[in-house]
């Protein structure tokens, strides 16, 4: 009609756009190649800097600092990156670090990080490549560690949200209750078990607690002399259960311990579980890439006969955090424990939405990171026999440290494990208990606060011993030489001091 056009003209005349959060596309390209070339130079050098160093109060400050209002320009901002944050990290990608069961983190990945972040898609449902990424990264998995090929999987930020899905997915299965997600867990009055030893990782309890289990119903059975469950004990908790009227769930197998490196016996947790008709499940956080090595799959028989699994690819396959996968036997039980049929994620005739495949059926967040691509990108790039071969070196490397330990008479070797843990301490004669520990405390707290070496520590037999535990493809034989010597100068020094 006459006068339209006048009418959008003027309501157009009364609007302002928003600010643009696009860049200036040149300055965004020649940041990144700085940053690029800046990322390179400093992995090249990271031999010669501290593995780790406090962080000053004046960067505590720098970063204490209120919500910013108006902006700054991109490249002032990664100035002050490079000033506050890039000289204080962690350090778990620095040769000498052997911390907890921190991964190294592949550089190649980090395109992919990149890449999932620019091209940012989201990973719960509807037909796109990154959900065929992520399927063909699972389907890799199964394959690497002989998982059966129409099993089912899902890619979590890490072991601990696979624990639950696991859990979620063993309660589905082998509950009592009809319908659990409808009901709850306690709607007919019975009560879960699960099962695992005292060296099982908290994120366990975490699960049960979440589930609506409870920790107190989280059996953790006592461990051997090896830190290996004792199959017998976990047999007696079972019966003793089913006599009081409760219900056992799901036993939980260690493949590699977090404490010590201890891979449970996980084909007589599997016979367990079978004669009893629980869920089996199987933490291999770190240890079950031990499953790429011929060497080690009979150390770790019966993992590939669990109902679950659950590993981190950041940890012993080296991928940027954060990147884990939950594997379990059958299709379509984590869609029995986590399917919705909610209208707005319904399938259509055509269109993405009619794409089968929904991994926001396979767990709680419908919301997920396209982090299938670091994994891709670095497999593609290295190929995984190339993983395995630097998995072979952090387990020679261990071995070698024991042997450093074993052939001094100031090191006493607490436990090693079959896989990449080492725990050791500092030991004199006429040493009394509580002078060890203080000694070996000091220890530890030198090679860290002087960035000399990460090792962290824990207790073993009422002992505190320096832990090492190799997920680093950056280390070679002679950081362990290093480590050896810092622990026997440091130990002398700190020894001639408490005499003195």
């Amino acid at each position: 009609m006459p006068g339209d056009e006048d009418d959008d003209m003027d309501r157009h005349l009364h609007l302002t756009d928003p600010a643009p959060l696009d860049p200036d596309w040149e300055e965004f390209r020649a940041l990144g190649k700085r940053i690029v070339d800046d990322m390179a130079d400093y992995l090249s050098g990271l031999r010669d800097r501290p593995v780790w160093q406090p962080v000053p109060d004046t960067v505590r400050a720098a970063l204490g600092t209120g919500l910013p209002h108006a902006g700054t320009p991109m490249e002032e901002v990664y100035e002050e990156f490079r000033a506050t944050v890039l000289p204080f990290p962690r350090g778990n990608i620095h040769p000498r670090f052997w911390g907890w069961a921190n991964g190294s983190g592949v550089p190649v990945a980090a395109y992919g990080d990149l890449l999932a972040s620019l091209v940012n898609c989201t990973l719960g449902s509807g037909e796109n490549a990154a959900m065929m990424v992520e399927q063909q990264v699972i389907s890799w998995l199964q394959e690497a560690l002989h998982w059966p090929a129409d099993g089912s999987g899902l890619l979590t930020s890490g072991a601990s949200m696979g624990q639950i899905t696991a859990l979620a997915a063993a309660r589905q299965a082998k509950g009592p209750a009809a319908d659990v997600r409808r009901d709850g867990a306690a709607a007919d009055g019975t009560q879960l078990t699960v099962y695992g030893s005292t060296e099982t990782h908290h994120s366990l309890e975490k699960a049960v607690e979440l589930l609506g289990i409870g920790s107190r119903f989280f059996r953790q059975i006592p461990v051997d002399r090896s830190c290996r469950v004792d199959v017998a004990a976990l047999r007696a908790a079972i019966r003793a259960d089913r006599a009081a009227g409760l219900h056992p769930l799901c036993v939980v197998g260690n493949a590699g311990t977090v404490n010590t490196g201890a891979v449970d016996p996980l084909d007589e947790l599997l016979a367990v579980a079978r004669e009893e008709d629980l869920w089996f499940h199987v933490d291999g956080a770190f240890g079950a890439f031990a499953q790429l090595l011929p060497s080690h799959r009979t150390l770790l028989s019966g993992l590939t006969e669990a109902d679950s699994l659950v590993f981190d690819l950041h940890k012993w396959l080296y991928m940027p955090f954060d990147v884990s996968c939950v594997l379990t036997r059958r299709a379509g039980t984590l869609e029995a424990a986590f399917a919705s049929s909610a209208d707005y994620i319904s399938k259509t005739a055509g269109g993405p939405a009619s794409y089968p495949l929904s991994f926001a059926d396979r767990g709680i967040e419908q919301s997920r990171r396209f982090r299938a691509l670091k994994v891709w990108f670095a497999l593609k790039t290295h190929g995984v026999d190339a993983f395995a071969r630097a998995i072979e070196g952090n387990i020679a490397q261990a071995a070698h440290l024991a042997e450093l330990v074993d052939a001094d008479d100031r090191l006493e070797l607490v436990s090693r494990s079959d896989l990449n843990v080492v725990c050791f301490r500092y030991v004199w004669p006429g040493a009394a208990p509580e002078e060890l520990d203080r000694v070996n405390r000091a220890v530890l707290a030198r090679l860290q606060t002087e960035g000399l070496a990460m090792p962290s520590h824990t207790v073993l037999d009422g002992k505190f011993v320096i832990r090492v535990a190799d997920n680093n493809h950056r280390s070679t034989l002679s950081d362990f030489d290093f480590l050896v010597r810092q622990v026997l100068s440091a130990g002398a020094a700190l020894e001639r001091e408490g005499k003195g």
